[in-house]
């Protein structure tokens, strides 16, 4: 693959992985979770993601009020830890459903290709 391909490639596993970390964040947020946290298990089921990427989604997610932020400070070190809100709950299951229907549409491109 020649330097120009391999960019583009990069280019387009970006655009892909940053749309697939929007649901991933909404899935693992069912469950409350700080930010390194949720850092390590995404990292956990094969979505490796920077924190200089994370942390602005889940404020703009938050800011869409998406999750909810809660700070414990319980813990030696206070932390952050993001929750799904009702509408978060609700875009999960429409972003899932779409997820679905995108899968679907794309397993039948793949079947019908001649390659």
């Amino acid at each position: 693959m020649n330097d120009e391909l391999a960019s583009a490639l990069a280019t387009h596993r970006q655009e892909l992985r940053r749309g697939t970390l929007v649901v991933a964040c909404l899935l693992a947020c069912r469950t409350p979770r700080y930010g390194y946290a949720l850092l390590e298990y995404l990292a956990s089921a094969g979505l490796d993601a920077e924190a200089n990427t994370l942390y602005p989604l889940l404020r703009r997610l938050e800011g869409q009020g998406l999750l909810k932020a809660q700070w414990n400070t319980e813990e030696p070190r206070p932390r952050k830890y993001y929750s799904l809100t009702e509408d978060g709950a609700g875009m999960a299951d429409e972003l899932r459903d779409e997820w679905k229907r995108l899968t679907a549409s794309l397993a039948t491109l793949w079947k019908e290709s001649p390659r």
